[in-house]
């Protein structure tokens, strides 16, 4: 069986220009001690978007593994697959993210939560987990949570059949994603959800579900850092409790969507990891695409001049790249500068608008985010995009890895 390793980094690179800069991040983390393997992540929407193919990012990983003799562990996700779009992806993935979420709160055939709570009544009652206070989970929330997640639970088993008939077992990794979706998944029902994904007999290694708070795209948490903390671990314990009941793999950990930025929430999971010895993996994405336009930005001339084309057609149909994000993103319209006022901005003065460092008075959230969800306009500008990526590499893969390091592992990894 494909084991992933215990510490695993989802990072995306959607114009496949990048994967070198990022490898170059975890072989610095390794420097000091931290071993963590990277898996390289993109959409189904953001191939559509782009125009490009899964290949793509299977070869960008090949190329980056060679040019820095990299020898640990390393994957190409297929990133928040369903049924209607995972055969692309099946022959050059070997990591995929499971999405049921749209499954989610659509009822399971007549009888299938009676039989299923028949089936797992150990559910009921006071339940002990080590590290956290017992679980209380009566008869009617489990028909509650079941109602809800059962045939969730059921399509991600359907999906993984059909990727392991072309695949074969043990030959890629698994895992289910419920993060986007409109609430939370608590402690006690991702204990039943697990439950239900044991009995579909999915080897699950990861598992994602949507955390309280807010997690929006390339910016910080928002939301109470003391009740994060306090759900995170007990979900730890609840997959450790998982994994002895009920056969799940023994290297199963918890996936933390939209992790970049996330600079408030690593020490509370750095905290986490070290006491209890679990796993984790974050992904990240959009990040990338973020330091290639600060690179080309600070690189000035036409590099700067493209920048300024792309925010102010992302300004002018900010509506429709926002629409399929609106869940994970916070834009204020107010705060969005002017196309004309960013015409006559300096290369600083752009990527320190767009560069997440809060403290610099001007860093522009709603400028970030923004620019986040555009990445289709510089798809738009072809080879001029990517030739300009090629003239200013240096300093463009200097501002990956050093994001990649500095603002995100260090702090997680690190401390």
């Amino acid at each position: 069986m494909l084991i992933l390793e215990r510490f695993s980094f989802g990072v995306g690179d959607r114009f496949a220009h990048q994967a070198a800069a990022q490898l170059r991040a975890f072989q610095k983390l390794e420097s000091f001690g931290v071993s963590v393997v990277p898996v390289w992540n993109k959409s189904n929407r953001e191939h559509s978007f782009i125009g490009s193919e899964p290949k793509s990012v299977l070869d960008s990983a090949k190329r980056a593994v060679q040019e820095c003799n990299w020898s640990k562990g390393w994957y190409v996700d297929a990133d928040h697959i369903q049924l209607a779009t995972v055969d692309r992806f099946i022959e050059p993935s070997n990591f995929f993210t499971i999405d049921v979420a749209s499954s989610i709160g659509k009822p399971p055939a007549a009888g299938e939560v009676d039989a299923f709570l028949t089936r797992n009544k150990s559910l009921v009652g006071k339940i002990a987990i080590p590290g956290i206070e017992p679980l209380q989970i009566s008869e009617s929330d489990v028909r509650r949570v079941a109602q809800k997640y059962l045939l969730a639970a059921q399509e991600a088993g359907r999906i993984y059949r059909h990727i392991e008939s072309e695949k074969g077992r043990g030959q890629f990794v698994t895992e289910v994603s419920m993060d986007e979706t409109d609430s939370p998944q608590t402690p006690p029902e991702l204990l039943i959800i697990l439950a239900a994904l044991a009995e579909e007999k999915i080897p699950l290694q990861t598992i994602a579900p949507k955390f309280t708070g807010r997690f929006n795209k390339g910016v910080d948490y928002v939301g109470d850092l003391a009740q994060f903390e306090k759900e995170f671990n007990s979900d730890l314990a609840v997959i450790a409790y998982s994994i002895a009941q009920h056969g799940l793999p023994a290297n199963l950990k918890l996936s933390v969507h939209s992790g970049s930025d996330k600079f408030s929430l690593y020490p509370i999971i750095r905290r986490s990891l070290e006491s209890t010895g679990a796993g984790i993996h974050l992904k990240t994405a959009g990040t990338t695409w973020l330091e290639e336009l600060i690179g080309l930005a600070e690189s000035g001339g036409d590099g700067l001049s493209l920048a300024k084309e792309i925010y102010a057609y992302a300004l002018a149909h900010t509506d429709e790249f926002c629409a399929p994000y609106a869940s994970v993103i916070d834009i204020d319209k107010s705060r969005l500068p002017s196309a004309e006022s960013v015409q006559t901005w300096s290369g600083p003065e752009f990527a320190n608008a767009l560069r997440h460092i809060p403290a610099n008075p001007q860093f522009n959230s709603s400028f970030r985010q923004l620019l986040h969800v555009s990445f289709k306009v510089a798809a738009k500008h072809g080879s001029r995009f990517t030739d300009l990526l090629q003239a200013n590499e240096k300093i463009v893969s200097e501002q990956v890895m050093t994001n990649l390091f500095d603002r995100h592992m260090k702090p997680l990894f690190l401390g």
